[in-house]
């Protein structure tokens, strides 16, 4: 700390912590689509932080824990808030309860990833990393909407009304907060070494991705972060199918 700190990696941190402590503000306005948004914003300043951190040389002990500071608001605090005002506080104690262990577990998510840097968490992440859970919420709350009305234009109205019930939202919120503090394992982005040569249809790919985006963001941003909670539980129970052959054997 005498030599001062690195300023451009912490500003980026500021800015997720800016948009995290927005997105709070907007939920209490009951402005939930901002505040959705907000926390979809703070998860690209979370990325850019530790990219611009790794490739600079810049990390330092100061960054990983304004980091984590930063994390607990805007992917614990803000979506914790978010859900509770947007549905769960219709559930009374119950609600506001489920709100508080979303936010107490992606504290302790934090905490154990502070404690297992570059050891277990080097390469993969142990438990769903707070920032995926928190656009869990954040794309539930903005593709909501969307596939209410796809619902009942297919005169799917049955599906649409069980949709529209408040208690998968409080079932979601708990499963989010449970496997934020699980043993399953999930890839991270420090597994993909974007220096080595591709082929060029990945970059087709991506491009047809980014397409996709553009054209339905919030229904796809939300299927692809429902899919990779769905990739780690699924690949926890072949590892789990796996190791219990050979022992039934």
């Amino acid at each position: 700390m005498r030599k001062g700190i690195y300023v451009l990696p912490n500003l980026i941190t500021l800015c997720s912590m800016f948009a995290g402590f927005y997105s709070v503000v907007a939920s209490l306005n009951s402005d939930f689509e901002r505040a959705a948004w907000a926390i979809l914003i703070a998860s690209i300043f979370d990325v850019l932080d530790g990219w611009v951190a790794r490739v600079t040389h810049t990390a330092t002990r100061f960054g990983i824990e304004i980091d984590s500071l930063a994390d607990v608001i805007s992917f614990g605090v803000a979506p914790g808030l978010l859900v509770y005002t947007w549905t769960l506080s219709s559930f009374g104690k119950i609600g506001w309860l489920g709100s508080f262990f979303l936010v107490a577990c992606a504290a302790l998510r934090l905490a154990r990833f502070n404690v297992q840097m570059g050891g277990a968490e080097k390469k993969h992440f142990t438990g769903l990393p707070t920032p995926a859970a928190a656009l869990v919420i954040a794309t539930t709350v903005l593709a909501y909407k969307e596939v209410i009305e796809f619902l009942e234009h297919q005169n799917m109205v049955w599906l649409a009304d069980a949709v529209g019930k408040d208690y998968w939202v409080l079932a979601l919120t708990f499963l989010l907060a449970g496997l934020m503090v699980s043993n399953i394992t999930y890839h991270s982005l420090k597994e993909a070494n974007l220096k080595e040569r591709r082929p060029f249809g990945i970059l087709v790919i991506i491009a047809a991705f980014l397409a996709v985006v553009a054209y339905h963001p919030a229904l796809v941003l939300f299927l692809v972060s429902v899919s990779y909670i769905a990739v780690g539980i699924a690949e926890a129970l072949y590892g789990l199918l796996r190791r219990r052959k050979p022992a039934a054997a």
